[in-house]
């Protein structure tokens, strides 16, 4: 057991708004709570990461950029191009998402091509790099080996899910995705957390990101919660 102040738990937390219909107003609210609580991010769609690098200036809150969200169906070209682009607009980390066509026609080569390129993109501008699997569409087998490919090519994090498909994460995944990437990589729960029980179990099960929309709401229960401004998980 660890023990966490309720700051080191607001900074695993992406607060998130992928909402196609998310105004200007509605990513400076973003921005704002993300300031007030001290999240590590503000996961956005890519057109966003502009508006948002401006909104949070000065701060150390980073900002992410969803690549060919929520399909992943672009090619590596458009993937690494719109990467290298949120980058130049401002964003300083970048959660991408694998084509699931080739993980069903298990042609592995091309998921670490695509994933090896859009990581190499990240580094070289020493941006943190998460990858989405997309797990309520794949097989166990399916997750481990997307894990052993992470394993090789060493992405920062990879991703339960993008929170539009047909699930979010579960805590069997994310103890799956750790078992099989170690240390090597870290974990980033994300699709359906939204109160503080299951925030601490996924963190339990080994993430060490979670992406949310529920963030503010999570931070004021597990403040009911602490002892002395602790958390022990």
């Amino acid at each position: 057991m660890k023990e966490y102040t309720i700051d080191e738990l607001a900074q695993m937390i992406d607060h998130t708004n992928l909402h196609t219909d998310a105004s200007s107003k509605d990513m400076e609210k973003l921005c704002n709570e993300a300031k007030d609580y001290h999240f590590k991010m503000v996961a956005i769609n890519q057109v966003q990461s502009h508006l948002c690098a401006e909104l949070l200036k000065g701060t150390d809150i980073h900002v992410g950029a969803a690549i060919s969200f929520p399909l992943g169906q672009t090619t590596i070209a458009s993937k690494v191009f719109d990467t290298n682009n949120a980058i130049e607009e401002g964003a300083t980390e970048i959660d991408y998402v694998i084509n699931q066509t080739e993980v069903k026609n298990k042609n592995w080569d091309y998921i670490k091509d695509e994933m090896t390129q859009i990581v190499d993109a990240c580094h070289a501008h020493n941006i943190p790099c998460k990858v989405i699997f997309e797990n309520c569409y794949l097989a166990d087998e399916e997750k481990i080996k997307l894990c052993e490919i992470a394993k090789e090519v060493k992405p920062d994090f990879i991703k339960t899910s993008t929170g539009f498909g047909t699930g979010g994460a579960t805590f069997e995944d994310v103890a799956l995705m750790k078992k099989y990437v170690g240390d090597e990589v870290e974990v980033k729960a994300a699709g359906g957390i939204r109160d503080a029980d299951t925030f601490i179990k996924m963190i339990q099960n080994g993430a060490t990101r979670i992406g949310t929309s529920a963030g503010v709401s999570i931070i004021e229960e597990l403040k009911k919660k602490a002892v002395d401004g602790i958390i022990k998980i």
